[in-house]
C-alpha cells in the first residue's frame, strides 16, 4: 500500500536546500489520476533506492506546489541537490518515469537543468 500524500509541506527554502536527488510528487489522495499512476511511480522508484521521494499533498493555498508551477495531478518534479532537473505530469508509463530519473542520475551540478523533460 502506498503512503498517503503528506497534508504537512516543506516549505520552498527547506526543498532547496535538499542534497542529492529528490522526487517531489505532487497530488491528493482522492485524485483519480494520482491513484492510476501509483503503480508506474512505484515501479520506477523501486530501481533507486537512493532517491528521496515526498509525497506531498497540493491544492488551493498550497504555497509548495505553486512555486513548482503544479497545475495538475500527478505531477513529479526531480530535483539534484535543491535544484529542477526534469519534471512530468500524469505519467502514463514506467518507461518515461525511468528516463526522468536516469537522466537526473546522469546529470552533473555543473551541467544546470538543460536536461529538462516535460
Amino acid at each position: 500500500m502506498t503512503d498517503p500524500y503528506n497534508p504537512v509541506n516543506p516549505t520552498r527554502a527547506e526543498i532547496d536546500a535538499l542534497p542529492g536527488l529528490t522526487l517531489l510528487e505532487f497530488g491528493t489522495d482522492w485524485c483519480g489520476h494520482c491513484q492510476a499512476a501509483q503503480p508506474i511511480i512505484s515501479a520506477a522508484i523501486a530501481e533507486h533506492p537512493a532517491l528521496r521521494h515526498l509525497r506531498l499533498e497540493d491544492g488551493k493555498g498550497r504555497p509548495l506546489g505553486r512555486s513548482f508551477g503544479v497545475k495538475m495531478w500527478p505531477t513529479l518534479v526531480c530535483l539534484r541537490d535543491g535544484q529542477e532537473v526534469g519534471r512530468l505530469v500524469r505519467p502514463s508509463s514506467t518507461t518515461a518515469l525511468q528516463e526522468l530519473l536516469a537522466r537526473a542520475w546522469k546529470e552533473r551540478p555543473e551541467q544546470g537543468s538543460s536536461a529538462r523533460l516535460r
